[in-house]
């Protein structure tokens, strides 16, 4: 069966296209750049139908190799691409689609995070910060949500995996080799990106506490939070942007999509944390980052369409 083959050389960190495509659209409409951002946000949408169509395919032709994919925190891709695509659409006013993406990225994140961690191997690698990076992607959709529909009990529900992903994420640097900086491939960018990302659900439970009436001293503690969060994933971003010079990697790498990811988070972060703290220059230095994210996503989009093109027209 063709279609079957065409499936098998799908490999599990493939949400990180979605994750990437996602974020760089929510930084455009965070910047009001309307008319970008809805393009990109509809090639997102059609890579994440693209994709779970994939796995329906393999869910009944090849069910067997899903099992020890499921083991890999590339697995996770598909929670964190569900849950900013999520975000993406509850930003344009689709709540109930942003609604059912929650639940679904949610029974996904219970459904590998117990054999990622039952097979988890040491020293730490740039995709073993997936388990933060989804964790907290959770948080932001379910925080966005609170926010927008006043919902106090969504509050809650971003503030746990906020609080987890977290928690990962300090016992995950523990493990990390900063040799990856010189020798990732591309997901090394995701030590610095999943701290972003925890800036971005601090910045967003910020805003969700205060717009359904939290207690008042919440609002200023989680203010703090999200912005030292922020100086923490921006302490990464030089090493990230020197090792980059200092060992340039231009060959492709699908991995190159777990750059994508944290470039348009820098700028998704910083504009979420500089509104929920009212520092206007974290905003100014949003609206010119958020076209780094731009230029970065251009540059992997181009040869990852070249190589899917070729892949499909050797198996069809």
């Amino acid at each position: 069966m063709r279609l079957a083959r065409l499936a098998e050389r799908v490999p599990p960190a493939s949400g990180a296209v979605v994750m990437g495509t996602g974020i760089v659209a929510i930084g455009l409409k965070l910047d009001d750049q309307q008319l970008l951002s809805h393009v990109i946000l509809a090639v997102a949408g059609a890579v994440w139908c693209a994709l779970g169509a994939i796995l329906l395919v393999r869910l009944l032709t090849d069910r067997r190799r899903l099992g020890p994919e499921a083991r890999s925190p590339a697995a996770l891709t598909g929670v964190a691409g569900s849950a900013v695509l999520g975000t993406a659409l509850t930003l344009i006013g689709w709540l109930f689609l942003g609604a059912a993406l929650l639940a679904l990225s949610t029974c996904l994140w219970l459904l590998l995070i117990g054999p990622v961690a039952r097979h988890w191997s040491s020293p730490a690698v740039g995709v073993s910060f997936m388990v933060t990076v989804a964790t907290e992607a959770l948080a932001v959709l379910a925080a966005t949500l609170a926010a927008a529909t006043g919902s106090a009990w969504l509050v809650g529900a971003a503030a746990l995996p906020w609080a987890l992903g977290l928690l990962a994420y300090l016992l995950i640097l523990a493990r990390f080799d900063l040799g990856q900086l010189s020798s990732g491939h591309g997901d090394h960018w995701v030590s610095g990106g999943a701290l972003a990302i925890s800036a971005l659900a601090s910045g967003r439970l910020t805003m969700a506490v205060s717009a359904v009436g939290g207690p008042g001293q919440l609002g200023p503690l989680l203010r703090g939070v999200s912005l030292g969060v922020w100086v923490a994933a921006m302490a990464w971003l030089p090493a990230l942007l020197l090792a980059e010079v200092l060992r340039p990697r231009l060959d492709y790498d699908l991995r190159r999509w777990a750059t994508v990811f944290p470039v348009g988070m820098y700028a998704a972060c910083s504009f979420i944390v500089g509104q929920a703290a009212g520092i206007s220059p974290l905003e100014d230095f949003a609206q010119v980052w958020v076209w780094a994210g731009v230029l970065v996503w251009v540059l992997v989009l181009v040869p990852t369409l070249r190589r899917g093109v070729g892949a499909a027209r050797d198996v069809l």
